[in-house]
């Protein structure tokens, strides 16, 4: 996969947005960028997240208890700390910041409970293009890097197995393509599930969902900003 972007975004639905706002920005420390209207009664508001966006969606229609993703927690490297601070923000969401280096973590990590590591590293190696990293996370847990970001895959027997878009805590992570039609190929034509297929949105950006085969949401972005185009490959 090439990555428009060095790094990976992630982002969660909300139904109390104030809260939600004010623990990611003054107690994390996110600096706010914008909100961007995505429909009628969904907005989304995007933080500065050491390089990456931290995607706070404000959904006026109630989320439904669903089971939870695979994606457990956030890991945000920090200067000055000696050890991790584990933190739970308004909505659940599992949140620590990290001393820089840890796992390999530069700027930010994403933990993520599966219930078949193999599988996992033939989807981020085959479907994704990933390389495996040199760290190991906690209980040998193994790492892949997207640019800077590091995914730390642990084994979890209590990880689901056909994890739903809509519902709370982290639900989804970003990669940011310059070429969304070719990518989402070839993540399908190597193991991976068609989500949903590429669409753009108006002159913003052209995106796809696919899924891993713990059902885990991934979004792939051909972001205007960033690429300059949106035109899909085969045009």
């Amino acid at each position: 996969m090439k990555l428009a972007k060095p790094r990976i975004d992630i982002g969660f639905a909300t139904n109390n947005a104030p809260p939600a706002l004010t623990f990611w920005q003054n107690q994390i420390g996110l600096p706010f960028d914008y909100t961007q209207p995505i429909r009628r009664g969904y907005k989304q508001h995007r933080h500065d997240l050491c390089g990456s966006i931290l995607k706070i969606n404000q959904v006026y229609d109630p989320i439904p208890d669903a089971p939870p993703a695979g994606y457990r927690e956030l890991l945000i490297a920090r200067d000055g700390i000696a050890a991790p601070l584990p933190l739970v923000d308004p909505d659940g969401n599992r949140v620590s910041l990290v001393p820089r280096g840890m796992f390999g973590i530069e700027r930010i990590g994403i933990r993520l409970g599966v219930r078949d590591v193999e599988a996992h590293r033939r989807f981020y190696m085959d479907a994704l293009g990933l390389p495996q990293g040199n760290a190991r996370g906690p209980g040998g847990a193994m790492t892949y890097l997207a640019g800077d970001t590091v995914l730390i895959v642990e084994p979890d027997p209590g990880a689901p197995h056909d994890a739903a878009f809509e519902g709370k805590g982290w639900r989804y992570i970003t990669f940011q393509v310059f070429e969304v039609d070719r990518e989402h190929a070839h993540v399908l034509a190597h193991g991976g599930r068609e989500a949903r297929a590429p669409v753009t949105l108006g002159t913003t950006a052209r995106i796809s969902m696919v899924r891993d085969p713990d059902g885990n949401w991934i979004e792939l972005s051909q972001r205007a900003s960033l690429t300059g185009s949106l035109e899909p490959a085969s045009a």
